[in-house]
């Protein structure tokens, strides 16, 4: 294997500038760890990798819509059965609901089962004077402020694997039955209600990690990072000479680039050709966090710049990573504030989503879909929609390691919203209304949030 292309996809990303990696402190515990991790079964199939690459090469054409979401940074305390089946079930009840709205096949990408890593801004973070490594996720350290705790540990990478196949495996009961809020009524129920499809998704930000659980496929040699279905590039490590993207260059999964209001076109085209350059649909896909203030004058020029040179890609909104902002009690119109609780305004999820699909429909191109960042509970993370907070109420159900996430009743309430907005596009005229079996989310009584997360089982 010394110069087969798994070993070149496994390898060859070393010999590049690596942006956000860990420095880990002990190499030998680190070569251990990826070599048992070497040794492991794999988390996803190369057919499954295929069949997610040809629905988001549908989604390009208009065909279908891709729905992706899930928690911003997943924890291992946080992924009990419960809070996953929790989640996974509030994507699909989307899904659903967003089959109505769109009119075609609503394929849905759990952000789960590998996004135990944070992007960190800061190498370090100091408290009361001392200073120690940042938390960097659940792969690498933990969230309590002692240096043993903060360390990076190498067999936190093993235990993420583990952590992710228990993820599968409490998920993969679920897509054995639809879950369509119009389940019990099949007189109503179309056949794209009911899907048996489930694909998961992450950052590819540890190297280390993906490098260790990339395969062959044993049919064509081909390979694979077989740790999810579909990886992404975030806009710190997206450097076309850099490690990321040389190795997602040589893995044949469907991969993703991040796409916000500092991307260039020149550089996005770049970035293209180095990770697609046959220009195969379903390939890559531009997930696009602007700003609710920002996408309506920064999308369209990258829309016609992609093409214009003829790049076969699929288009998705991430509408709350832009739109986050740290709040203290004095909020502004444009949603910025110093210090306090990192959160965001619903209303600036829903405007940048409408803004995402007034440019696609202005130019004629497909909105491919949506990538949201949303918990199974009801957290009290982001202020507005129907599981609406005040700022004061933020901390009363704050549980996110990351950044905010919509609860279940704000994602729902949005995935309404914009099957609201879908079906006036002038690609989805004509179609029926919504059954009235599909129940939106009403708005509580209280709208201070809870004092806490609903109840799971764990």
């Amino acid at each position: 294997m010394n110069a087969d292309p798994i070993s070149r996809a496994a390898a060859s990303w070393r010999a590049r500038p690596a942006a956000l990696q860990p420095r880990w402190p002990d190499p030998a515990a680190l070569d251990e760890a990826t070599g048992r991790l070497a040794q492991e079964e794999p988390l996803v199939s190369p057919a499954d990798c295929d069949r997610l690459r040809g629905r988001l090469a549908r989604a390009a054409r208009g065909e279908t819509f891709i729905l992706a979401g899930g928690d911003c940074a997943e924890t291992f305390d946080g992924s009990s059965p419960g809070q996953v089946r929790a989640t996974a079930t509030t994507l699909l009840e989307m899904a659903a609901v967003l089959a109505w709205g769109t009119g075609v096949p609503v394929v849905p990408v759990g952000r789960m089962a590998g996004q135990y890593v944070v992007a960190c801004d800061r190498s370090t973070e100091t408290r009361a004077g001392v200073e120690l490594p940042a938390y960097a996720g659940d792969a690498v350290n933990d969230t309590l402020f002692t240096e043993a705790a903060r360390t990076p540990d190498p067999s936190r990478l093993v235990r993420a694997r583990d952590v992710a196949a228990a993820t599968l495996a409490a998920v993969r009961p679920l897509t054995a039955e639809p879950h369509s809020p119009l389940r019990d009524d099949p007189a109503t129920r179309p056949a794209w209600c009911d899907t048996t499809e489930f694909y998961v998704g992450h950052e590819a930000l540890l190297l280390d990690y993906e490098a260790a659980l990339t395969r062959a496929d044993p049919a064509t040699r081909t390979p694979y990072d077989l740790s999810s279905h579909l990886l992404w590039i975030g806009g710190r490590t997206a450097r076309p000479d850099g490690a990321h993207v040389e190795f997602l260059s040589r893995v044949a999964n469907p991969v993703a680039l991040r796409v916000d209001a500092a991307t260039r076109a020149d550089d996005l085209v770049e970035l293209a050709e180095r990770l697609d350059p046959d220009r195969a649909p379903g390939r890559l896909t531009l997930i696009v966090s602007m700003g609710h203030l920002r996408v309506r004058d920064l999308l369209p020029p990258l829309i016609e710049r992609v093409t214009a040179e003829g790049l076969c890609v699929t288009w998705l909104s991430d509408p709350v990573e832009a739109n986050t902002f740290r709040a203290n009690g004095d909020l502004t119109d444009t949603g910025r504030s110093c210090g306090g609780t990192r959160t965001c305004r619903f209303d600036h999820v829903l405007a940048e989503l409408t803004g995402f699909f007034e440019a696609h429909d202005a130019l004629g191109t497909p909105a491919g879909g949506i990538h949201l960042r949303f918990a199974g509970e009801h957290v009290t993370e982001c202020l507005g929609g129907s599981g609406a907070g005040r700022v004061d109420a933020l901390t009363r159900g704050y549980a996110s390691a990351g950044g905010p996430r919509l609860n279940r009743a704000q994602a729902i309430d949005l995935a309404f919203k914009v099957a609201d907005l879908r079906r006036g596009s002038p690609r989805r005229t004509g179609l029926p209304d919504l059954p009235h079996r599909v129940h939106r989310p009403a708005a509580p009584a209280d709208r201070a949030g809870t004092s806490g997360p609903i109840p799971v089982d764990r």
